[in-house]
């Protein structure tokens, strides 16, 4: 069985920026205010990287007055962590069992 991980998801989030978001909101819900003042990025700068984070499924936001709050589905970063750990666990079964093909 072919054990793949979502490198859509991977594209999301090898952005530097993007990332640093993600680790911020794994410790706390924030608005775009509060993710300007952590990042030190131009508020259309995180605008777009945050409406990335919201399609790809990443984040979920919560309207509370003029404000939006930005809330990280753990889920989806669960999904992808589990994806790579049944990828190294493939790679240590394979390991174990000496799989090599052989060359023509």
């Amino acid at each position: 069985m072919l054990m793949s991980v979502d490198s859509d998801l991977l594209r999301v989030l090898a952005d530097p920026l993007r990332l640093q978001i993600v680790n911020l909101l794994a410790r706390e819900t924030l608005c775009s205010t509060h993710l300007i003042e952590e990042t030190g990025a131009k508020q259309t700068n995180l605008s777009n990287h945050l409406k990335v984070l919201r399609e790809a499924g990443v984040v979920d936001t919560e309207p509370c007055g003029r404000f939006t709050y930005y809330r990280l589905r753990p889920e989806v970063i669960a999904q992808l962590a589990g994806q790579f750990a049944d990828l190294a666990q493939s790679a240590r079964a394979t390991a174990e069992a000496n799989v090599k093909r052989s060359c023509p």
